[in-house]
């Protein structure tokens, strides 16, 4: 079974669709907003085959003194796909935000590419 950690924030109809076809949902948190397991502690046993969130809830982090590239390192460790949403004419912006850690996420516009296609493909 297939699993998608979220951030907070994300698209509750697009949650609700995952789930409809058998995908499982696992709330994750930035380590600052307590929504759920701390991304940086996910293991190859919370079986997540990709994480997905909006920009502002990685940026927080940096002011905690954690840098985009720590929040996310346990994706990187296993291969774990990022997805970032965040608005196509701010991608260059986010991408200085994220720093080191841009080119271990892929930033996606919900107005330019279809999300759920995007998820679709990671999935498989």
């Amino acid at each position: 079974m297939k699993t998608v950690g979220y951030l907070e924030g994300t698209h509750a109809l697009y949650l609700t669709k995952l789930v409809a076809k058998g995908i499982d949902t696992l709330p994750l948190g930035n380590g600052v907003d307590n929504h759920g397991k701390y991304v940086g502690l996910l293991t190859k046993s919370d079986n997540v085959s990709l994480v997905i969130g909006h920009l502002h809830k990685v940026v927080p982090t940096a002011r905690e003194g954690i840098a985009p590239k720590d929040l996310f390192y346990a994706c990187k460790l296993h291969k774990i796909p990022v997805l970032v949403i965040v608005p196509k004419e701010l991608q260059a912006e986010a991408k200085k935000i994220l720093g080191e850690g841009s080119g271990d996420v892929t930033l996606v516009d919900p107005k330019d590419v279809d999300i759920w296609e995007e998820t679709m493909k990671i999935l498989g």
